[in-house]
């Protein structure tokens, strides 16, 4: 048996430490706990490794670090451009700067410089540093919002973004190469340092950052006249976002910034929350507590990796709502348009992008102001390969890009979403409203009216463990092999197969060749346009589906998502 094949080699390597071996021998007895550790190489996928740390092939711990690094160098040397260097930045996480300590050494080791930051930051300050040292990648350790036993690897390259097609399969490549944990070269800290090859990335860097997003600002007039009024509520949720949100809130002009001093701190077990994600209402418990108190305006909270934003509201009767990733994104979209309209600012050639599961709201937005609207595939690192796109073409002059899952980006100084620039941009347009009268909350309400009744949503099934590996793959199958005809009474039109390109008209029998890369992606549009897409998780044990509906009112739209939930959940029961 494979599992237990690996499992005896890892207890007989040299190069494996005898407190990695001390912790495999505590579940010699435990064959299921054998298999799911050793039952294959924890993957490095197209964005790098995430998994559970721990000894195991399975398992992120500082040997399949060491050979994600081990391979990325081997990739880079190959490509001649090591000379560049690589940056590196981690978060509050378990072994976070152990993993970004080790990861800088393999690379000091190949002869790589390393520029390594000297505490948690942000992912977007990591894709700006490696733009500011024009190095050739660049390292995040960071599982985002996964729960406290995990920890990840996220790869960049030259423009900032996360890597895509083809590099991407190349690294991957170069790291399944690396067949032996003997085979990962490293260099001790000091001769590192001493040859130029380990450098430690100054605070000058940190400001320069500040700089880009306080030049993304759209009213600083309303902050400097509003600063003292508004009043924000800000969760870190035990991660990276506290010191950069909190040092470029103060110097936007926000005066009244008020922190939930109990997540304020850098916690691995992230204690009060347990799932750091600011898609759960549930991590704004505190915050709501501490918004009652200082009657807050707005309440934002940022992940542990501080790349992506959630933010509650008052509604009508002054209790505290969360907004969705969409209707942020709505909101922020028509906030940087309006205004950048009004100031003569909006270019000609502007577009805003999208992933293909968020909210079809941005459409008639971006007809209204006369931008255009691209759709790419779900993972922000397409939103930053159109960046580097438009750049080099100058077809389109990039606006704003966006995706549901709460991430953002105004600005091209990084190629991640940043929820730092979303936070200073939330709190800027709850001032705008402020001064105009208007709550967050209300100004939805009239986009609603003047755009239409938009609702999306997004549930998720959790498939842990092999087991659940093998449900997402049946469930897969079973719908790209019997394409449903109908959701909640609605006919399908178009049943679009990322995965194997092809896009299939129900009713006519047409068919379109997919123009974006293969994906694991199922895609319906219904009659009355109304879409469904299903895929699995490319970082969670989890399979992933979005739904949008349009109604004559709220409540009609509610009506209507809640029908074609009801129609998935037992179409998926039945598979």
């Amino acid at each position: 048996m494979e599992h237990m094949n690996r499992y005896h080699q890892w207890l007989s390597d040299p190069s494996i430490d005898e407190k990695t071996k001390a912790e495999l021998r505590l579940i010699v007895d435990d064959e299921k706990e054998i298999k799911e550790r050793f039952y294959k190489e924890l993957e490095f996928g197209t964005g790098g490794l995430r998994g559970i740390i721990g000894g195991g092939s399975n398992r992120l711990n500082t040997y399949t670090v060491g050979k994600a690094t081990q391979g990325l160098a081997n990739y880079i040397k190959k490509e001649g451009v090591q000379a560049k260097g690589v940056a590196i930045a981690y978060d509050s996480r378990r072994m976070s700067p152990e993993f970004a300590q080790i990861a800088g050494l393999v690379l000091a080791a190949n002869g790589i410089p390393a520029y390594v930051y000297p505490s948690l930051r942000p992912v977007p300050m990591l894709s700006f540093a490696v733009r500011h040292f024009g190095c050739t990648a660049g390292i995040v350790i960071t599982a985002s919002h996964n729960p406290p036993e995990y920890n990840g690897y996220k790869v960049y390259w030259a423009d900032g973004a996360q890597v895509v097609s083809p590099r991407d399969t190349g690294i991957i490549d170069e790291v399944n190469a690396v067949a032996q944990y003997g085979q990962i070269l490293r260099m001790e800290q000091k001769e590192a340092e001493e040859k130029g090859l380990y450098h430690i990335i100054s605070e000058e860097v940190d400001n320069l950052y500040d700089e880009q997003v306080l030049a993304q600002r759209l009213c600083p007039e309303v902050v400097a006249e509003m600063g003292e009024e508004l009043s924000v509520v800000y969760t870190p949720i035990h991660g990276s976002g506290n010191l950069p949100v909190r040092r470029v809130l103060k110097k936007a002009g926000f005066k009244n910034v008020f922190v939930v001093a109990e997540q304020a701190e850098p916690d691995a077990d992230f204690t009060t929350v347990g799932y750091p994600n600011p898609e759960d209402p549930n991590v704004f418990t505190l915050a709501k507590k501490l918004a009652e108190e200082k009657n807050g305006d707005i309440i934002v909270g940022t992940d542990p990796d501080c790349d992506r934003v959630g933010a509650m509201v008052k509604n009508e009767k002054g209790e505290y709502v969360a907004l969705s990733g969409n209707v942020v994104g709505v909101l922020l979209t028509d906030y940087i348009l309006s205004q950048k309209a009004k100031k003569g600012l909006l270019p000609k050639n502007g577009v805003v992008v999208k992933t293909i599961v968020s909210t079809e709201m941005i459409q008639p937005i971006c007809d209204n102001f006369g931008v255009e609207k691209m759709e790419v595939l779900t993972g922000f690192k397409f939103i930053g390969e159109k960046i580097k796109e438009f750049e080099e073409t100058g077809a389109y002059a990039y606006i704003f890009g966006f995706e549901e899952s709460y991430g953002y980006l105004a600005g091209t100084y990084a190629r991640d979403k940043d929820a730092v620039v979303s936070t200073m941009l939330l709190c800027e347009m709850a001032a705008y409203y402020k001064k105009n009268g208007l709550t967050i909350y209300q100004a939805l309400q009239g986009l609603y009216e003047k755009y239409g009744y938009y609702l999306d949503g997004v549930k998720a099934i959790t498939l842990k463990g092999l087991d659940g590996v093998e449900r997402i793959q049946r469930i897969m199958a079973s719908l790209r092999e019997k394409t449903p005809r109908a959701f909640a009474e609605k006919a399908v039109v178009w049943a679009k197969d990322y995965k194997m390109q092809i896009f299939r008209n129900l009713q006519t029998g047409e068919t379109q060749t997919s123009t974006l890369p293969m994906s694991d992606v199922l895609y319906y549009t219904l009659e009355d346009g109304t879409w469904l897409c299903v895929r699995p998780s490319g970082t969670e044990p989890k399979l992933k589906f979005y739904i949008g509906v349009k109604g004559e009112s709220l409540e009609d739209a509610r009506e209507q998502l809640a029908a074609v939930e009801k129609d998935l959940d037992e179409k998926i029961a039945a598979i």
